[in-house]
């Protein structure tokens, strides 16, 4: 599905489960609209305590060293609007609350467009499908529609604090298993690996990340028929509105 012109995209709202989730899913097309002026809005729903190898480093430091570390991912982007939900790691659960903290973002940035996670599992790439992975993709799903641009829908966000309901124009999901639109990243590939080498703790340990980005992303490449040796991120375009 072709998704709408960036030319009609001012704002951007990205949701995810963890600090580092974008930078892995779609670091490359994010560089891409950040060069084009674009702004854009990240909402991490966990603390992301849970992360880490080194068992010498308490949950509380983690939390707090995962957050500076997407701080400094997005600074390779020029992205500064970085907001912590501060979930629990590992408990993410599609819940009520999420959702309306999810409502209140999307009341806020007010977007165009939105990028996601997938609610959906995909068998091909388990590790695509963390538990809170879906859950964070669910919640934001259900945000979307039918509550974002509901009046009725969580009263006290309008009446107390003035947010007026809002529809985005289009989702764009990622780490989904079926896909309908690629982005040639081959220019913007070394901004997203710089992104996540970023994340240090939770990168530093693995001395294969480098080869293993690339092959993720000349993998895409080929899939989507791009000429040999370019770089894709793919993507499920979701119409809204």
């Amino acid at each position: 599905m072709e998704p709408l012109a960036d030319s009609e995209i001012e704002r951007i709202l990205v949701v995810t489960a963890h600090p580092d989730d974008l930078d892995f899913g779609a670091g490359g097309t994010i560089a891409q609209w950040a060069a084009k002026g674009m702004s854009i809005s990240y909402y991490i729903c966990t603390n992301g305590d849970q992360g880490g190898v080194d068992p010498s480093i308490t949950r509380e430091e983690m939390r707090a060293i995962r957050q500076r570390e997407q701080r400094a991912a997005g600074a390779v982007f020029g992205v500064t609007d970085i907001n912590f939900l501060n979930y629990r790691d590992g408990w993410l659960e599609p819940t009520i609350m999420l959702r309306k903290d999810i409502v209140r973002a999307i009341r806020t940035v007010r977007p165009q467009r939105m990028l996601i996670q997938s609610p959906e599992r995909n068998w091909d790439r388990l590790g695509a499908s963390h538990p809170d992975h879906l859950a964070a993709g669910e919640a934001a799903i259900q945000a979307i529609y039918p509550d974002s641009g509901n009046q009725f829908a969580f009263e006290d966000l309008l009446h107390d604090e003035k947010l007026e309901p809002w529809q985005i124009n289009e989702a764009w999901v990622f780490m989904a298993e079926k896909t309908d639109h690629v982005v040639d990243i081959t220019d913007t590939f070394d901004k997203k690996l710089a992104a996540i080498k970023a994340h240090v703790s939770q990168t530093a340990h693995n001395a294969e990340l480098d080869d293993r980005i690339r092959e993720w992303g000349l993998r895409n490449g080929e899939a989507a028929g791009l000429p040999a040796g370019r770089y894709a991120e793919t993507f499920k375009i979701v119409k809204v509105s």
